[in-house]
């Protein structure tokens, strides 16, 4: 088997990449997915060896069912999963839109936390384990893969948790997810968690054991790497962060931090990570959101070195400022030097060579010593500023041959 690095290495474990950036992504306030936009990004990440794909929340809305069966009906590879309430009826609608896919899932959720049940669902806790139970017992009258969420995991009790996560694998879930549904908690909350339902549930080691985080405090990778750590295989991503509220997990950033870090973990995932790249810009394109350029692995400054030492080091070998080679996310460019204020001569110099203006020796120190005057008043010296820079220097020198 070949793990996240291409390697042959047999003792790791497989995380199960779930990406929801169609479902739980589309949550994040001003986005519309089109059917059309769905089944692009849904074919992108397929191709890219991703496991499950929630194509989105089939009962909302009848152009959200559709959309969700146009998936379905698409995608060549990977399981495709729909949301769905705790209800029968809903269940059923959810199941409609997905019966075509080749590997179809339903996810049943309900939620867990005090908070939850007694403001929002209104539900004792023995009434929600047996909702739970009578869910997914539904659910898998359509199909053997049945995944459970208990919204709110990580605000929940201990004990309730291990009632719902029983319940939910007695009625035939295959996938318990564990979500911090509201951005609150730190890593080792999240490792305790699941240190604590594989101690409480022991039939969970016998299912995927799975984590949704959001963003809210911006510890979600971390947390998912946490889980990870603790016995999850199965994380829960959405391409560029995108969700509810701060977003979900970023699918880039976990997939990329476990095949960085995958060796030390014990952990791989199937994910061809060159597609990265593509799909990020496809979902920026669709959802009207722009990625920030400091956004990791992704944003647009992500390989690009403006110090005059990260320049320098990166020329050497460029492993010395990167943790990861752009080219593994299928990075059109690779990495850059930005001239700009804080620039020496090595950057200045590699910049020149490839821009092919033949400066060396005296030339090349006229013109770095006019870049440095321009640079300071500017964040960034463009390459057609910089020609002309160093042009003109070149001119001034025939200029006073002739005289």
């Amino acid at each position: 088997m070949q793990n996240g690095n291409g390697s042959s290495e047999k003792s790791r474990e497989r995380v199960v990449v779930f990406d929801t950036t169609l479902r739980d992504g589309e949550q994040a306030a001003g986005v519309c997915f089109s059917k059309r936009a769905k089944v692009e990004i849904a074919g992108l990440l397929d191709a890219m060896g991703v496991d499950v794909i929630e194509a989105g929340f089939p009962a909302a809305s009848s152009g959200e069912h559709e959309a969700v069966r146009a998936v379905a009906e698409s995608v060549k590879r990977a399981t495709v999963c729909g949301l769905s309430r705790a209800l029968p009826a809903e269940i059923d609608t959810t199941w409609f839109a997905l019966r075509r896919a080749r590997r179809p899932r339903l996810h049943v959720f309900l939620s867990s936390s005090e908070i939850h049940l007694a403001h929002q669902l209104r539900r004792g806790a023995d009434e929600v384990v047996e909702m739970a139970s009578k869910a997914v017992a539904h659910a898998r009258t359509y199909t053997d893969d049945v995944e459970f969420s208990a919204m709110d995991a990580t605000r929940a009790e201990p004990e309730l948790i291990a009632r719902l996560a029983r319940a939910a694998i007695a009625a035939g879930a295959t996938t318990i997810n564990l979500p911090d549904t509201v951005g609150c908690a730190r890593p080792e909350q999240v490792a305790a968690m699941f240190a604590e339902v594989r101690r409480r549930v022991p039939e969970i080691e016998a299912v995927v054991a799975s984590f949704h985080g959001q963003d809210d405090l911006g510890m979600a990778t971390a947390n998912s790497l946490a889980a990870i750590a603790a016995g999850a295989r199965q994380v829960e991503l959405a391409v560029n962060g995108l969700g509810e509220r701060a977003g979900n997990t970023a699918f880039e950033e976990v997939v990329m931090a476990l095949r960085v870090h995958g060796p030390a973990l014990g952990v791989e995932t199937g994910v061809d990570t060159c597609g990265i790249w593509g799909v990020s810009q496809a979902v920026a394109r669709h959802s009207g959101f722009a990625i920030p350029p400091n956004k990791a692995i992704v944003g647009g400054n992500a390989f690009r070195h403006a110090s005059g030492i990260h320049q320098d080091g990166v020329l050497k070998r460029r492993e010395t400022y990167e943790a990861i080679d752009p080219a593994e996310i299928g990075h059109p460019v690779g990495t850059q030097i930005v001239l700009g204020k804080l620039s020496g001569r090595a950057g200045f110099a590699s910049r020149v060579q490839a821009l092919e203006l033949g400066l060396d020796g005296a030339a090349l120190e006229r013109a770095f010593a006019r870049f440095q005057a321009i640079a300071d008043g500017c964040g960034e010296v463009s390459d057609d500023e910089l020609v002309r820079l160093c042009r003109e220097p070149v001119a001034e020198a025939a200029s006073e041959a002739r005289t």
